[in-house]
C-alpha cells in the first residue's frame, strides 16, 4: 500500500506557544504534504515576493540569491518561474532540503539555522536574502537580521515576506520592526519599501519588507 500523507493545516505550525524543537519535529512529518497543503489555503507569499525581487532588480536576473528558511523550495520555484538561475536554499530541516533538492532550481543546498550563529556562506556572497514564511512562532527570531545583512553586498537587498498578524500576535516580532529600524539607525542597511499585500496564506494580510544593505 502506497504511504498515505497526513494532510496538515499551516496554522498549526504557527500555533502560540510552539518551540523550535516542536517546529522541526512538525515539518518531519509534514514535508511529504507540505507544497499540496500549502496550494490547498492558497499560499500566494512565494508568489508575491518574486515578483517584487524582479522588480528591485529592474528585470535582471543574473543575480546570486539566498532563499532562507527555503523549505521546500516554493520560493525559489516562483523565483525560477520569474527568470532567475543562480539560487541557493537555507533551512534547518533536512526533510523539507530533500524535498527542496527535487525541484532543481538551487545550487548548494545549506542545512543550518538562521539565527546569531555565522553561517558557512562568505560575507556579501549574494545579491539578495530572500524569506517568505520564515518568521512563525517557533521559527527564526529578530536576532537573525545582522545575518541576513552580513551576506549580502553593499547595495544588494533584503526581502522579508510574513504574515501581518504575526507583526502584533507573536510576543517575538514584536521588536522586529523597532530592531529593523536600529540596524537602519547603526548604518547596517535602509528600508526600500514596506508594503501589504493580500492573500498571503489562508486569507490572511502579508506585509514585505525590503531593505537596501549598506
Amino acid at each position: 500500500m502506497s504511504h498515505v500523507n497526513q494532510h496538515k493545516n499551516p496554522s498549526a505550525v504557527n500555533r502560540p506557544g510552539i518551540s523550535l524543537t516542536e517546529s522541526q519535529e512538525f515539518y518531519k512529518t509534514w514535508a511529504a504534504g507540505y507544497d499540496k497543503d500549502n496550494v490547498n489555503v492558497n499560499y500566494g507569499g512565494p508568489r508575491a515576493t518574486a515578483d517584487r525581487v524582479v522588480e528591485l532588480f529592474e528585470g535582471k536576473t543574473d543575480v546570486r540569491i539566498l532563499d532562507v528558511a527555503a523549505g521546500t523550495g516554493l520560493l525559489g520555484e516562483a523565483l525560477y518561474k520569474v527568470g532567475f538561475r543562480s539560487m541557493d536554499a537555507l533551512d534547518a530541516n533536512d526533510n523539507m532540503l530533500a524535498l527542496a533538492k527535487e525541484k532543481n532550481v538551487y545550487g548548494r543546498l545549506i542545512q543550518d539555522f538562521l539565527g546569531t550563529n555565522r553561517l558557512d556562506i562568505e560575507d556579501g556572497e549574494y545579491d539578495a536574502t530572500v524569506m517568505s514564511g520564515g518568521f512563525l512562532e517557533g521559527h527564526v527570531k529578530c536576532d537573525c537580521l545582522e545575518e541576513l545583512i552580513r551576506v549580502v553586498r553593499p547595495g544588494g537587498f533584503v526581502v522579508i515576506s510574513m504574515r501581518e498578524v504575526n507583526l502584533r500576535k507573536v510576543p517575538e516580532y514584536r521588536n522586529l520592526e523597532p530592531r529593523m529600524a536600529a540596524l537602519q539607525s547603526e548604518g547596517c542597511w535602509e528600508q526600500v519599501s514596506r508594503d501589504m499585500f493580500p492573500d498571503y496564506c489562508e486569507g490572511e494580510e502579508g506585509i514585505m519588507f525590503v531593505y537596501r544593505v549598506c
